[in-house]
């Protein structure tokens, strides 16, 4: 594992000769919805004017994020999404559903990759050598586009699931374990969307009897 703070660079990725990708996840902390996972590819050609715009997902504005995602097709920027079901994070755990996520993510960008760059400490089952990063999305152009393209793709599908349970602001908390969502619980009780084998819904389900 590398940890170091600088902001997104290609530093990693020119170390390598053969085509690197980035992967990250979104959603390991909710308390409710699948967890997804995006895998980038950054070519060097992307202009320096987008590349600059490139970073941590969480240091950007929702709008920021979808903005530079829509933009990813007319720079060059390669990604695909993919999730692990509220069914595989109680059965395989949180980690192991969002390595799964990680792993369906990099078999649909369909590329072949010499290195994958992950942020964090996981290392997913993949084809290529893994090197995990941590805070990588603040270092790596291929993780920081790979965590864009996780948040914003979540956000979309929570606020999808918030059409249906309004009573939780999912389309505001995206599923996280905030104060509002904590009250709606307490309130409304457990979903269909919440994941059964967290402590605070297990706590609410005990509760239910």
């Amino acid at each position: 594992m590398i940890e170091n703070g600088h902001r997104p660079s290609f530093g990693f990725e020119n170390h390598v000769e053969g085509l690197v990708v980035g992967l990250d996840e979104a959603g390991m902390g909710c308390w409710a919805g699948d967890v997804f996972a995006a895998a980038a590819y950054v070519p060097e050609t992307v202009p320096a004017h987008f590349l600059q715009h490139i970073h941590d997902s969480k240091k950007l504005t929702p709008q920021k994020r979808q903005d530079l995602l829509d933009g990813y097709p007319a720079v060059g920027v390669q990604v695909a999404v993919a999730s692990a079901s509220l069914a595989e994070i109680d059965q395989l755990n949180i980690r192991g559903a969002a390595l799964k996520a990680m792993e369906r993510a990099f078999a649909a960008l369909a590329l072949e990759a010499e290195l994958a760059l992950v942020d964090g400490t996981m290392t997913p089952v993949l084809p290529c050598r893994v090197q995990p990063i941590i805070k990588g999305d603040q270092q790596s152009y291929s993780i920081a586009a790979a965590s864009i393209a996780a948040k914003v793709s979540r956000d979309r599908y929570m606020a999808e699931l918030d059409k249906l349970h309004p009573e939780y602001r999912w389309v505001k908390n995206a599923g996280y374990g905030t104060k509002a969502h904590q009250m709606a619980l307490d309130q409304y009780g457990v979903s269909a969307y919440h994941r059964r084998s967290y402590r605070p819904i297990q706590a609410l389900l005990k509760k239910e009897g």
